[in-house]
């Protein structure tokens, strides 16, 4: 939205958005929306369904090596262990690349991208970084401006440590109120593409913000953030504050080894100018579900209580952390899955896997009948582990549901909370999480 000029047709200076420091501290330039910047990367990653691509292109510019080994990683999560020979070429390419070049590779079992990347302390607040993934728009909780891209633009930036961009226009979301027992996070989101439909935020940044957000754990921050996609928008951003710095002198702990640069907090101007903005009360939201195909499709879960379901999911970069399992387990503690029903459970990482182990809640799932797999995308993109059959109903913590997501495209996805599936777990119908929690 352009900036309403004066009498005399000058245009006033006005604060900026995040996005907009951002971009206008990685180019050199006083960056505004719809300006046309080269910046400067701080981190970039592929992972195995993108890294193949990016390889060939990086040897079709005639590079050898990449701008920074220590800012580029390629991640093996989305097919781990490899389902076919045809994934384990690209593994086994993958491998040598990262040998030739001296990047950091993330073999299988260590979880997925979005997980891993931020858990290894290499990006940080008021960074700009690049995946050749969609979803890498997670770190946007984090109060990093982060995208995807292409893998011949994630080839550009790896080699170079640049990339051109559209500085993007911020619709700003302001979430008002409490949060209901029994509504998290995975609500609040699939409420937001309820609202606004799945381009309601197309080549736009969203920053999302109000004293909801400000009580979030970062793990469910990412939820946000991570989804911010599903709206159309480059990025999900959220400010910084003390559990933003926790989490990473948290990093550097697990790490054994003390971050190399100092978080660089993020704040939008008091006067920065936004395309829109959107006030949401919570105070009487209840679960949410986005039915089949379309994570747009969204409706509460009182007009869907009872749907026949066959098979769940908890995991995925949106909702496999250690506090969604924490959830989780406290409903299907000391219960079993309904026997017409299968729940899959895949930890986002392996530290994740480690600490939901220690905490008891990878045994509450063993016992509950769950089957817990490796570390990574798991089921989400349908490459092996849990494809439904046909017209199989399908409740998953995933971030989409269209046609063939999970492999199947005659199957039917239906997407919600943690708590959501661990209920509907019980009785193999989408039940609501509240008479649980």
């Amino acid at each position: 939205m352009d900036e309403a000029a004066d009498e005399e047709g000058v245009i006033p200076i006005t604060g900026k958005t995040i996005a907009e420091k951002i971009f206008s501290a990685h180019s050199g330039t006083d960056a505004r929306a719809g300006d046309i910047v080269v910046a400067d990367i701080d981190f970039a990653m592929s992972q195995d369904g993108t890294s193949a691509l990016a390889i060939d292109a990086i040897a079709s510019m005639g590079a050898e090596t990449v701008f920074d080994p220590e800012k580029v990683v390629m991640v093996m999560d989305h097919s781990c262990p490899s389902p076919l020979e045809g994934v384990s070429a690209i593994h086994a390419k993958i491998r040598a690349f990262g040998k030739k070049t001296g990047i950091h590779v993330y073999d299988w079992g260590r979880g997925v991208c979005h997980q891993l990347v931020p858990e290894s302390g290499k990006v940080l607040c008021g960074d700009l970084v690049v995946g050749c993934d969609s979803h890498t728009c997670t770190y946007g909780a984090l109060n990093i401006f982060s995208t995807g891209v292409g893998s011949t633009d994630g080839a550009a930036a790896m080699v170079s440590g640049r990339l051109w961009f559209r500085v993007p226009e911020t619709l700003h979301v302001i979430y008002n109120g409490a949060l209901p027992a029994g509504v998290y996070s995975k609500d609040l989101i699939l409420y937001l593409a309820g609202l606004i439909g799945t381009d309601g935020a197309t080549y736009q940044a969203i920053e999302f913000s109000g004293p909801v957000i400000d009580e979030l754990s970062i793990d469910a921050r990412m939820t946000i953030s991570n989804m911010a996609i599903e709206v159309g928008a480059k990025a999900g951003l959220m400010r910084a504050d003390s559990k933003t710095l926790a989490f990473f002198d948290e990093c550097a702990v697990r790490n054994g080894k003390a971050l190399t640069r100092t978080p660089q907090p993020v704040d939008p101007d008091e006067d920065a100018v936004y395309v829109r903005t959107l006030e949401i009360d919570t105070s009487t939201l209840e679960p949410q579900i986005a039915k089949p195909h379309a994570v747009g499709n969204v409706s509460p879960i009182s007009e869907v209580l009872g749907t026949p379901l066959a098979e769940g999911y908890l995991g995925t970069c949106t909702n496999g952390r250690l506090e969604d399992f924490a959830v989780a387990a406290s409903i299907l503690k000391d219960k079993q899955v309904h026997p017409d029903f299968r729940l899959i459970v895949a930890p986002a990482s392996r530290d994740i896997y480690l600490s939901a182990m220690a905490a008891g809640y990878i045994q509450t799932f063993v016992e509950a009948g769950a089957s817990v797999v490796t570390p990574g995308c798991g089921p989400c993109v349908g490459t092996h582990n849990g494809v439904p059959s046909d017209g199989e109903n399908v409740i998953s913590t995933a971030n989409r549901n269209f046609k063939g997501r999970m492999g199947n495209s005659n199957a039917f996805i239906y997407l919600g909370s943690p708590a959501t599936v661990a209920a509907s777990a019980l009785n193999a119908a989408i039940s609501d999480p509240r008479q649980y929690v």
